[in-house]
């Protein structure tokens, strides 16, 4: 739960009433999720972190390996605010920055992929063209010292989305999900640096003030991030990679700041997937379910439910995504870029 949720995920997902909105889930981040490993029929739990410690090489590819060591690192999470409240205005540490401050080798670079939206829902992202810096430091300091609310609109970009938009989001980069949508977000995996600079004046669900960074956050903020750049780098950057009759295969978001690649693949039918020499993350985006089949056997046939995740590791090998329904489906795969 948060104080910005909404209910998409509680009315998709079936999950119990809590007395208010849910905010986010988290997919696959082994540091927070468990293995379930049937021995004979009796089931023993372990931390998914013991996978990456044991075997990093068949789950990660070697030149993921290589450059990460035995740490995952692309997370998928949720944001849901179907009738709930924007996120807070935010921003994430520049590399040099969490390097520096923090002892972190890489920082949270990410995306927003737009499961669902209702009609007039958008995402803030960047500053606007002219910003003063100054001026938009004063303003989000008199609003911290609650003088006065935050004029966000002045100096924010308010970009509008739809669903199967992907908005991307390199560090250094003002951004926040507003109400009305549904995001998939695909993000490298740091710990918890996120810079808040504004919260909409509102309280936690504590009935306490949420913290702002204003210090760490103006330190990162990249003012040359504007509404032309955002529009020229950062938005509607899906191109076509492959088209047949079977299948459409789309890049949908990479910046070149970024590790994370990210591809759409839509079918009716089946489509072959060839690995890249890493770890895949994959969301079934659109459709009821969708059947993952190892064409030598690497693997039993399993399902993939809507808007469910899956991880699958490079020693996998290649893979189809099947819609076993004759009914056209959806799945974004991430990966570390070669």
């Amino acid at each position: 739960p948060g104080v910005w949720g909404g209910n998409w995920m509680k009315d998709h997902f079936e999950l119990p009433e809590n007395g208010s909105n849910y905010a986010w889930s988290f997919d696959g981040v082994p540091e927070e999720n468990s293995l379930l490993l049937d021995f004979g029929g009796h089931l023993i739990q372990t931390p998914a972190l013991n996978l990456v410690l044991q075997q990093p090489r068949a789950l990660l590819g070697d030149r993921v390996h290589a450059r990460f060591g035995k740490e995952f690192p692309i997370r998928f999470d949720m944001l849901d605010t179907i009738n709930g409240q924007n996120l807070s205005l935010q921003v994430h540490p520049l590399t040099e920055y969490i390097q520096q401050n923090f002892n972190m080798h890489y920082t949270q670079d990410e995306s927003y992929y737009i499961l669902d939206a209702q009609e007039g829902s958008s995402v803030w992202l960047g500053v606007r063209e002219g910003v003063d810096p100054a001026a938009m430091e004063a303003d989000l300091r008199r609003a911290q010292a609650g003088e006065a609310p935050f004029p966000a609109e002045k100096y924010i970009n308010h970009i509008p989305v739809k669903k199967h938009d992907h908005i991307l989001i390199p560090a250094g980069t003002t951004h926040c999900s507003g109400a009305g949508t549904m995001v998939l977000e695909i993000s490298a995996t740091p710990y918890i640096f996120t810079f808040k600079l504004w919260d909409w004046g509102r309280l936690d669900l504590d009935g306490k003030p949420r913290p702002i960074h204003l210090d760490h956050g103006m330190a990162n903020i990249q003012w040359d991030r504007d509404t032309k750049w955002v529009h020229e780098n950062l938005v509607g950057q899906t191109t076509v990679v492959h088209q047949d009759e079977n299948a459409l295969v789309e890049r949908t978001g990479l910046h070149e700041r970024e590790f994370i690649d990210t591809f759409r693949y839509t079918t009716a039918s089946s489509v072959t997937v060839a690995r890249n020499g890493s770890v895949h993350v994959l969301n079934l985006v659109d459709g009821a379910r969708a059947r993952l089949v190892s064409p030598d056997g690497a693997f039993a046939p399993f399902e993939l439910h809507y808007a469910e995740t899956c991880i699958l590791p490079q020693a996998a090998g290649d893979y189809r995504i099947e819609a076993p329904d004759g009914a056209e489906v959806k799945m974004i795969v991430a990966c570390v870029r070669n």
